[in-house]
């Protein structure tokens, strides 16, 4: 049986991250900040957008009849509805998921269902973003709460990239840079990548999208993790001094002119709140506690704890990895708390545990409760479509041609 993360951090408030991720998210909606949890340090942007909080009677409603609905609305939409959850939710939402997978995975999952009318994406903003482009123009999409944003996409604005992009230009002219965006982007900038002869990448094709890019011009501009840029580029064989991190916001971005000069990779000072939380330390103590155990960490971690594991992967990586090891294997994993919780529930057989021993999920992703399905759900059933994500037809345009370059660009063969 799953021991829920509430559980994990009610009966151990001294080794969570914070205690009040317990609480209902509605009770943080409406505060500056992305709330309790990994993310809860980050600085987020001006201006700070807070849509209207639950309402007040499912804050109030008891989980029993919370559930209840989310399946009444289920049963009564049919095909009509499909459910899309990240790996990384909370298991009291992710059961009623039809599909549970990393964003892209779920993007695409949607389209299999080209019967279900509405898209209900629990996840975080961008993800329902690239679900609304990908749609098909008659089905809507909706993030349950419009709070549930991601601030490592926060960390990477449409202004920034743009200054940061006529700085490159002037410096080294025109068809030289190829932008590429990691998923974890806004649509935005999903589509500066589509006009500017970009691209997207996820964490399990950052390798093959970097080959293309490489061969459409000298260097590439990679945002807005840095982390997943500097793992990709350093195992394709780019050195470390030809991947400067840039600063937007500093004079000629912060680097000195002949690193710009020889630079193959400029990253953006990005980062992912929970995997920058990993530690080259806690593998050792992983290491020393059990001495057969394997490590495998998500490449968004910095770069040597992805040097010091045994392996590096994406979300569905770590998930075949765990499935491939052997009865009696130890595996410590540096990813999300709630993916690593269920793989260990998922694998009896197999000692599994997070790096950190602190639990602190993703703050952002953590935003998705039962009350806040139960609403949209009960919307739909209404007739009303609560919190529909729209992306202009203009932005959509651009960014499906970034994402479509993608799915173009395959591995090229042995």
């Amino acid at each position: 049986m799953t021991i829920s993360i509430n559980d994990l951090i009610v009966s151990a408030p001294g080794s969570s991250c914070d205690a009040d991720l317990a609480k209902s998210p509605w009770e943080f909606d409406g505060f500056p900040g992305y709330g309790p949890g990994a993310s809860e340090q980050d600085a987020i942007p001006e201006p700070v957008t807070r849509p209207g909080q639950l309402p007040a009677a499912y804050q109030r409603m008891p989980e029993t009849e919370l559930h209840a609905r989310i399946r009444a609305a289920k049963e009564t939409l049919g095909e009509r509805l499909v459910i899309l959850g990240h790996f990384y939710q909370r298991d009291e939402v992710v059961q009623y998921a039809d599909f549970v997978g990393d964003s892209f995975q779920l993007a695409n999952a949607a389209l299999t269902r080209p019967d279900a009318e509405t898209i209900v994406f629990c996840g975080v903003h961008f993800m329902a973003e690239t679900a609304d482009i990908l749609a098909r123009p008659e089905q809507r999409v909706i993030l349950p709460n419009l709070a549930a944003g991601c601030s490592m996409a926060d960390m990477a604005d449409e202004d920034s990239v743009e200054a940061a992009w006529q700085a490159l230009t002037e410096f080294y002219g025109d068809d030289e840079t190829i932008p590429v965006t990691y998923m974890n982007s806004s649509a935005a900038l999903k589509a500066f990548c589509g006009r500017h002869g970009g691209i997207v990448c996820t964490s399990s094709n950052a390798s093959t999208v970097l080959e293309w890019a490489f061969e459409q011009g000298r260097r590439v501009l990679f945002f807005p993790d840095q982390h997943l840029g500097r793992n990709t580029g350093k195992a394709m064989g780019v050195p470390l001094e030809q991947m400067p991190m840039i600063n937007p916001r500093k004079p000629d971005l912060g680097v000195d002119a002949d690193v710009l000069r020889q630079a193959r990779v400029l990253l953006w000072p990005g980062f992912c709140s929970v995997h920058k939380r990993f530690t080259v330390a806690q593998i050792e103590q992983a290491r020393a506690q059990y001495p057969d155990c394997r490590v495998i960490v998500h490449p968004e971690s910095p770069m040597a704890v992805v040097d010091a594991a045994d392996a590096a992967g994406s979300t569905d990586a770590i998930k075949k990895f765990v499935a491939a090891a052997p009865a009696g294997s130890v595996i410590a994993i540096g990813t999300e708390i709630n993916l690593v919780n269920r793989l260990a529930a998922q694998n009896p057989d197999k000692t599994i545990f997070c790096l950190d021993p602190v639990v602190c999920p993703c703050s952002t992703m953590y935003r998705i409760h039962p009350g806040y399905l139960a609403w949209v759900l009960d919307g739909l059933v209404e007739g009303e479509v609560r919190n529909e994500i729209v992306v202009d037809d203009d932005v959509a345009v651009h960014a499906k041609v970034a994402l479509e370059r993608m799915l173009a660009a395959l591995p090229k063969a042995d």
